[in-house]
């Protein structure tokens, strides 16, 4: 324990000893407290500083602050320097601070901070300022800058690139502005913060706005702020710009604009504009054309000094381009010339006084609210001072066609039927109103004849009815139309086939008709009479003499009987307005006043003659008559069909239920009894007949047995025979059959081999011939070359001859010592000299004495000599 506790005190002693030893390397400092004085004193390295007991270290070691070059940094509460750089300290040997100070301090040495000062900024790069940018500055200090220009606290400027911008303490950096670009055809918008004076030194005030049109980088001053880049406006021949004043000013032209004024800048102004300040583009204005065939009217024109004419028109025909003026507008846009035809025509109306020509080329004088009427085949622009109130074109009208015309200033109405006609001005159309049942009628697309059954309310109509065109109607046949005239007081009956047309003052009349079982007024509408033969039915109720109560359906054929050339009969036909019901109440009571003093049965057992007699009468002779005739409308009722009769009294209907079935039950047994006879007679012959044919079927049996015995026998014979000749047959025909392949294989064999030895014979003509081509093939390749080596031989003992020359040769034939060396200089080998006047035969010598190569070329080299 004791060496324990001495390593103990041993190591605290060494860490004491490390404390009050201080290695301050180079570029270190360290700041020591002196305890006594309450002085603090920096300590700079390399320097090993051991501490007292009064000192204390409260810093460090420290590096020192080491500002690169291009850096900068701020220190604060720097140390007092005086004139020659030294620091200034205090009595008491403390550095003297500038405290709530700053100091920039740029590339230097290292330095150490001193007692209170510490860094504001740390180390940081100069800032650097490119071109076309600008920092804007502001001072917080007075101070006097490069004791040229005096700051005050509050200005600002700029420090414009390119360039190292150095801070100041007194100087505080706002923001980094660059410049703008201005392209061609563009601008910039300047306004100014306070007054200054621009670039081109003009001064400006506060709020004032300008643009700069100069292309290039525009950097804006200190009080300057740039609002937008204003684009150009390229204007064509067929764009304009509309343009407004915000205030009083005169515009890039030289023109003074007022406020609120608008005009139009065109192509003739200039090709391209920039909107100045004090002006803003309402919109682009498109050019309006019009070719030959249109024209224009605009309102509140404007006159040459560009003023609007308000309330005035003006007429532009094409082929015309314009712009329109502010404040002018197309009447309908741009409109068509009107080009008439033959069967055009325009409605117009003057709405002022002027004066015009008519139809025959003469002036006439025009007076608000003419109307007039010009006819084609024309063109017409009209005058402002003209309405076009309708175009018309004529209507063809075909022979059943027609339509209802009024004259406005009389008010008469006529229809126009059957030809074109085109209205006049003081003419238009008409419409004729129909009652409702008859404007059904006449829409509903039923038949009056095919669809006289259908009894549905609501026909099924077509498409509307031009109330303009003449109410039409066609008659079918055997029917019959009442048409009455309201301005002539008089009606007229149209009997058909006919097609009616109405007049302006003529009406239909309706017929109203009694329908259903049993009739109802009212049931039936139609425009016709149908004039027959046809018929109705009706249900009727009778009583008999005994109180028995019958329903009676009856179906009575009528028709009419009129002659259409005598107007009273005709007039007739619509006098009784419901012939229908009155036919059906007429007989109805009849046939009731003579059934009620019948009885029941005498009724039941002779209801046709009773109901027939009770409505056609007897006759002087007791007959009945043959048609029942109705005076007021001549209606003829020709037959009556009695189709059914029913009680209407439950015990009645019950009692003749039975009697029918009693005799329904007799006359059914005794119809029972009559088929049970005949069904036994039947009966009776039918075993007669199949006792007879069974007897006839077993002798056709024994008939077929016998047959069948007789044909076995036959067949037992035929098989014994057919076997032994049918193999004699089978070994015949293979004999004949093994012959005829021998011989087939023989002959097979024969053209074989004459097919080999042809083969053979072709392929060995077809050898010899290829062997004698070659042959000859290759004799003429070895003429060929002998020849061209002949010639070539020959060619080259000729050039050589010339090229020694004729004396030449003399000479050596007469030098006898050395002619032997002088020829085989030549590169002759052997040569005969002759003076020509031997001829020496060298064919069959020259072989012995050159080589066979040159037999030729020795017997052209005689030659020559």
């Amino acid at each position: 324990e004791e060496e324990e506790e001495e390593e103990k005190m041993a190591a605290r002693r060494g860490n004491e000893e490390e404390r009050n030893i201080y290695r301050i390397a180079p570029y270190q400092f360290i700041h020591v407290l002196d305890q006594n004085t309450n002085v603090t004193r920096v300590e700079v390295g390399p320097h090993t500083f051991i501490r007292q007991d009064n000192e204390k270290v409260i810093l460090g070691p420290e590096r020192m602050v080491t500002v690169p070059p291009r850096h900068y940094c701020v220190v604060q509460n720097p140390v007092l320097r005086n004139a020659d750089g030294e620091i200034v300290f205090e009595e008491s040997k403390q550095v003297k601070l500038r405290h709530a100070d700053s100091e920039v301090r740029l590339a230097q040495e290292p330095f150490p901070l001193y007692p209170g000062e510490f860094l504001k900024e740390p180390v940081q790069a100069l800032r650097i300022i490119p071109a076309d940018t600008a920092l804007r500055l502001r001072a917080v200090l007075d101070f006097d800058d490069d004791e040229t220009e005096k700051r005050r606290a509050g200005d600002e400027w700029l420090f414009e690139g390119p360039g190292t911008y150095i801070p100041r303490v007194e100087v505080e950096v706002i923001e980094q502005i660059s410049a703008s670009i201005i392209q061609p055809n563009q601008a910039l918008r300047v306004r100014a913060r306070k007054e200054c004076s621009d670039r081109d030194g003009k001064l400006r005030v506060t709020g004032e706005e300008w643009l700069v049109r100069k292309v290039g980088a525009y950097l804006p001053g200190v009080y300057e702020e740039v609002l937008n880049i204003e684009k150009t406006y390229v204007l064509t021949e067929k764009k304009a710009l509309q343009m407004r004043a915000q205030r009083t000013f005169t515009d890039a032209f030289g023109k003074e604009r007022k406020t609120g004024e608008e005009w139009l800048i065109t192509m003739k102004d200039t090709e391209a504009h920039i909107p100045e300040v004090h002006e803003v583009v309402v919109g682009v204005v498109d050019i309006t054309t019009l070719n030959n065939r249109q024209y224009a009217v605009i309102l509140n024109p404007v006159d040459s000094a560009g003023r609007p004419q308000l309330g005035q028109r003006k007429l532009i025909k094409g082929p015309s381009s314009f712009f329109l003026m502010p404040g002018e507008s197309l009447e309908k846009g741009i409109q068509n010339v009107f080009v008439l035809g033959e069967d055009q025509g325009l409605i117009l109306k003057a709405i002022e006084t002027f004066e015009d020509t008519d139809a025959a080329g003469k002036k006439c004088a025009r007076r608000p609210g003419d109307r007039w009427m010009i006819r084609g085949p024309t063109e017409y622009v009209p005058p402002v001072q003209v309405d076009v109130v309708q175009e018309r074109r004529a209507l063809p009208l075909d022979d059943n066609e027609g339509i209802y015309v009024r004259d406005i200033r009389s008010g008469k109405v006529r229809a126009v039927i059957g030809e074109t006609y085109m209205l006049k001005e003081n003419e238009e159309l008409w419409s004729k109103e129909l009652p409702p049942g008859v404007e059904s009628l006449l829409q509903s697309a039923k038949d009056p004849l095919a669809d006289r059954s259908d009894r549905s309310k609501e026909a099924k109509g077509g498409k509307a009815r031009d109330k303009t065109k003449v109410v039409s109607f066609r008659v079918p046949h055997n029917a019959a139309v009442q048409i009455y005239d309201y301005k002539e007081k008089k009606a007229r009956v149209v009997f058909g086939p006919e097609l009616v047309m109405l007049g302006p003052d003529e009406q239909f009349t309706q017929l109203s008709l009694s329908g259903g079982k049993p009739k109802r007024p009212n049931e039936i509408k139609s425009l016709c009479l149908l004039l027959g033969p046809d018929f109705c039915t009706d249900i009727i109720t009778i009583e008999t003499a005994d109180h028995a109560r019958l329903q009676l359906q009856l179906s009575y054929n009528w028709h009419f009987k009129v002659d259409p050339s005598k107007p009273e009969d005709a007039a007739k036909l619509f006098a009784v307005p419901d012939f229908v019901g009155d036919l059906c109440k007429a007989v109805a009571s009849r046939v009731r006043g003579i059934v009620a003093s019948v009885q029941f049965d005498d009724f039941h057992k002779n209801s046709a003659k009773i109901i027939r007699s009770s409505v056609f009468g007897v006759d002087e002779k007791g007959k009945v008559r043959d048609m029942f005739h109705f005076p007021a409308n001549n209606l003829y009722i020709t037959s009556i069909d009695i189709q059914s009769a029913e009680p209407v009294d439950q015990r009645t209907r019950d009692a003749l239920q039975k009697s029918v079935q009693l005799a329904i039950e007799i006359t059914t047994n005794s119809q029972e009894a009559a088929a049970r006879h005949k069904a036994e007679r039947l009966e009776q012959e039918a075993k007669g007949r199949l006792e007879r044919q069974r007897i006839e079927d077993e002798a056709a049996a024994e008939e077929a047995r016998k047959q069948l015995l007789t044909l076995q026998a036959h067949s037992a014979a035929v098989e014994s025979t057919g076997q032994a000749k049918a193999e004699a047959q089978s070994r015949a025909e293979a004999a004949r059959i093994e012959g005829e392949a021998a011989v087939e294989q023989a002959r097979l064999r024969a053209q074989a081999s004459k097919i080999e030895a042809e083969s053979e014979l072709e392929r060995l003509t077809a050898a010899r011939e290829a062997e004698a081509k070659y042959v000859k093939e290759q004799d003429e390749l070895e003429i060929a070359k002998s020849r061209e080596i002949m010639e070539i031989e020959t060619s080259k003992f000729k050039q050589m001859v010339e090229a020694i020359g004729r004396e030449t040769l003399q000479s050596i034939a007469t030098a006898e010592p050395t002619q032997v060396k002088l020829l085989q200089a030549l590169g002759l080998k052997s040569t005969l000299i002759t003076d020509g006047n031997s001829p020496v035969n060298l064919f069959n010598t020259a072989s012995g004495l050159v080589g066979a190569n040159m037999l030729t070329n020795s017997a052209s080299g005689a030659g020559s000599d």
